[in-house]
């Protein structure tokens, strides 16, 4: 009879995702997570360099496929548009089917510190990348630092409120409705004047 059983990835990370539920994050050790899974120790570092990385692992390719979106966004539209059509397609391919592991994983994040500087680190990296888009696009450095950070606020905006509100609107939605009001918003804003 063969040892080996299908999908080794998700049942280490859906076996983790419990035991950090259940028991803490700190308090969770990588063994505990292999015997939940049914696998071995070292099947646990053939995927993930150490516990916090199955928090994080499946997001890693986020930055990049934003990315390649922006690069392969029309020419003509400008950075409003792509930013736009990027976040609108991301919301629309990459979130389906992960609303109950969405929420149980930022209950995990939330609960400690380290974790919570990760996901900042994180939100970084995806900032830069759209910033690096824009950059690639002949967008100046200025303006792609300031859009790469808005448009990471306002996905991580839109993924909360779709987190809070328990997918009772989709991701879609919200990320249209609050790239809507940020243009809105800034557009309505009057400049400030120095006295």
């Amino acid at each position: 009879m063969s040892r080996w059983q299908p999908d080794a990835r998700g049942r280490l990370e859906r076996a983790a995702l419990e035991l950090f539920a259940r028991q803490g994050f700190a308090e969770t050790t990588v063994p505990e997570i292999t015997a939940e899974a049914g696998l071995t120790t070292r099947t646990f570092f053939r995927h993930f360099a150490d516990k916090r990385e199955v928090l994080f692992a499946a997001e890693a390719g986020l930055p990049p496929f934003i990315a390649q979106l922006m690069a392969e966004a029309p020419a003509e539209l400008g950075p409003y548009d792509t930013l736009t059509h990027s976040l609108e397609t991301v919301a629309a391919t990459r979130f389906d089917g992960l609303l109950d592991y969405l929420i149980a994983r930022r209950a995990v994040i939330r609960s400690d510190a380290g974790l919570r500087e990760r996901e900042l680190r994180k939100q970084e990296v995806l900032a830069e990348a759209i910033e690096q888009g824009f950059l690639d696009r002949g967008v100046d450095e200025v303006t792609s630092a300031l859009v790469g950070r808005m448009a990471a606020v306002v996905f991580n905006v839109s993924l909360d409120r779709w987190l809070d509100l328990g997918g009772s609107r989709t991701l879609l939605d919200l990320m249209q409705e609050h790239l809507a009001l940020t243009r809105v918003t800034f557009a309505a804003t009057p400049p400030a004047h120095s006295s």
